[in-house]
Formats: C-alpha cells, structure tokens, sequence
C-alpha cells in the first residue's frame, strides 16, 4: 500500500511540472490571438530588394513606395527584449534590455553594417529603459539611465582599452513605483539650449484608469543635473513611453497610449506636444479626457456645468491615432540622405495591440508634416510585422534615424535590431 502511494504521489507531481511547463509555454509565446514565432531565419545569400518590393532576406516585410532605392536588412540578433537605442560619441549603438536588466554595446567593428561585437556595459539594472548622453566641452560624457524606481547616470569612456566601457553607477533620484504599476518604462530627454541641464523623465500611470494617488505618476518630471531639482514638467499622461525633439522647432514630441476597455476603436492613441506655459505644467487630461478633450465618462461620472475636457483647463492631443496601435518610438526624418517628400516628417513604431478583436499596429508609419509642423497626414512606412494570417513575426519598439538615409529599429519580441538603408 505505502509503495503505491508513494508512486501515486511521484506520478501527481511530474504530471503536475509537465502541465505547468507546457502552459508557460503557451502563455510566453502567444499574446491574444497573435502567435509569437520567434526570430525569422535569415537568408544572407539573398539579394538585396528595394522599394516597395519584398525584402528577401525578411519575408514579408514591405518598404513605402517612396523608399525606392533603400533597403532592410538585420543589423543584429539575440538581442533579447531590445527596447530603447542610443548612439554613443562614437557611433555604436547601444540598446537596453529590461528584461534581462542589461544595456549593451552593438559594434560593427569591420564596416559591413552587421553588428559583429557585443558587449555588456551594465548588467543587473532593475528594468532599464530610457537612455541620454550628454558630453562637456572636453568631451567628458556621462550615460543617463532610467531604471523603474531610479534615475542614475554613467561615467562613460567610450575610447580605453576595453571600450567602450562604464565608470561607476551614480544614484540621482528615486522614482516612485511600486511592484503593482502596470507602466515602468521611463523615457529620458534633454531638451535643448539654453535648457540643457534639464532632463525629462516620463513616468507612466500606475493603473489602465484611475485618480492617482502619486502626484508623480502620469507625469513627465524635469530634474535638473546641476542643481538636483525635481519638478512636474507635464501632467495628465497615461503613458508616454518614447519622447523626441522636433529639429526644427526644438518642442518635445511624445507618444501616448489610451486606455483599454472602451471598446476596439476608443479611445485614440496619442502624438502630443508637451510645452509649459508660463513655466507651469499643463494637464493633457487623463484620466477623464482623451484625444481632442472628449470627456471619459465611462470613467467620470460627475456632473458638471460646461465640459470639464474644454481647454483652457485641459491640452488636446496635436494628433489621434488608431486605438490601441500602442505607439512606442518616434523619430524626426532630417534632411541629408533621405527623399525630399519625407523631410521634416515623424515615424512612429506601432508595437501593436494586445486586447483588440481585430489586431492592429505592428508596423512603422510615418505622420506626414510640413517644415511648420503642420500635419498633413499618416501613410505605411514599414510593414510585414504581422502577417494576413495573424502571425506575429516582430514588435516594432524604438527608432534611431540618421543623416545619410540611415534608421535603426528595435524588436523586442525578436530580440532583432534593424537596419534601413539608402543603396549607394
């Protein structure tokens, strides 16, 4: 008796490790109805395609029509998790991971646009996301990282012997999280002179829609690097992951998503301009307004006199996306080495949607602008990341574009960073 139950009980714990492994498994590697793949195998024998032509080496990846003469191909692999890029002071690409609470340098140490080194400048970060750089006039540069909970920044030698390497990690300030918060991407930002000691942190809300306890949350913050000042730099974000600066007009750009559980179609994601006036922060309305000052009253079930969304009391948004497109990186297209029709135009990375009937995003768009940064439009810029079939072949996260017709782009879901170029 005692030997069968034994067996009985070696029988109910193995079957028990298998059906847990097995329904990880299924958890990991589909979100939804999207089904997650995995890298897709490259061909490096393959020509190279332009155009709004099929990359060969990339099945299923189409370019604008108006990228004739450019071409797609993967920079690097087994990047796992590859969120935000950064260039260093000598051109490697540097990429955090939070997932494996890494950042790590990318070179290309021979010249062929393939990333032939890798090598771990920080590991044990508590989800690292956003990264910036900022070099004195003798050169002398520190790294700025934002991890969920921390601010810190780098001595960063990007010329000794085991270049490019890290000094060691300054704490600058704490951000406040806890373990529940569904948003912990931080973004970092310089803005431009005369205010280039001020760094912008995004800090995501806490929840998908609630009155914040944390008057940090759902903010971007402004820390001054000379001074240690902590301020609200803008207010009323539910999550602005990704910011960038206009060239042109030196205003911040940043991508918002909406909240969920309003349906596939509501509310719009989000492109904002985040300015203050009379150096006060302005409330770009979650949680009980979204888009052009609409009022959430699915949320807000108060009663008020004249629409509490009107402005001056709340900002609009400059420009609504589809729902739950779940925009991440945007980039500004400069001048030099790109077609003219795109100059001065915004891409944007849709990771794409996780809760929608119908998947959306999983591509890279660009919001057509004028020099004036008047919008004129959005069109496809890259897509393929998802299939007809709804097979999910990468997540589109961070943008780094370059004079010379040159874009890198980062996939977390691949672990992949890719390389758009202009053929010589």
């Amino acid at each position: 008796m005692k030997t069968f139950s034994i067996s009985k009980i070696i029988y109910v714990v193995f079957a028990f490790f298998v059906l847990t492994f097995f329904g990880w498994y299924l958890f990991e590697k589909n979100i939804g109805t999207v089904n997650t793949p995995g890298i897709v195998p490259i061909d490096t024998t393959s020509d190279t395609a332009t155009g709004a032509d099929k990359v060969p080496s990339l099945p299923g990846f189409k370019l604008s029509k108006g990228l004739s003469g450019f071409s797609l191909s993967i920079f690097a692999k087994d990047v796992p998790g590859a969120r935000v890029i950064e260039l260093d002071p000598k051109g490697r690409i540097l990429v955090s991971q939070i997932g494996e609470g890494k950042i790590v340098a990318l070179s290309d140490t021979d010249n062929d646009n393939v990333s032939d080194q890798v090598k771990i400048l920080a590991s044990g970060l508590q989800k690292p996301h956003g990264m910036a750089f900022q070099c004195d006039a003798g050169d002398k540069c520190f790294l700025y990282v934002a991890e969920q909970g921390i601010l810190s920044r780098f001595f960063y030698d990007a010329d000794g012997p085991q270049s490019p390497s890290l000094g060691k990690k300054e704490k600058l300030m704490s951000i406040n999280y806890s373990s529940s918060d569904s948003h912990f991407t931080r973004a970092l930002l310089f803005l431009p002179s005369p205010d280039q000691d001020t760094l912008l942190i995004s800090v995501g809300s806490s929840c998908n829609v609630c009155h914040e306890k944390d008057t940090e949350h759902a903010t971007i913050l402004s820390y001054n690097i000379k001074t240690g000042k902590k301020e609200i730099y803008a207010k009323g974000l539910r999550n602005a992951p990704f910011m960038a600066l206009n060239p042109v007009s030196g205003k911040v750009y940043v991508t918002e998503m909406g909240r969920d559980n309003l349906g596939d179609d509501l509310p719009p994601d989000e492109i904002n301009i985040i300015e203050q006036k009379n150096n006060e922060p302005q409330n770009y309305g979650w949680p009980i307004c979204y888009g052009k000052n609409i009022h959430d009253d699915n949320f807000d079930k108060n009663t008020y006199i004249r629409n509490p969304c009107m402005a001056p009391f709340e900002t609009p948004s400059f420009i609504d996306l589809q729902a739950h497109s779940a925009p991440l990186g945007l980039a500004f297209i400069p001048e030099e080495g790109w077609p003219e029709e795109y100059w001065y135009n915004l891409l944007v990375a849709y990771h794409g949607s996780w809760n929608r009937s119908i998947p959306t995003g999983y591509k890279i768009v660009r919001l057509k602008m004028n020099a004036n940064g008047g919008y004129q439009g959005t069109e496809d810029f890259i897509t393929g990341f998802l299939t007809p079939d709804g097979k999910k072949l990468g997540r589109p996260v961070d943008l780094k574009v370059l004079s010379g017709g040159v874009a890198y782009i980062s996939d977390d879901s691949s672990g992949v960073i890719y390389r758009l170029s202009r053929n010589k």
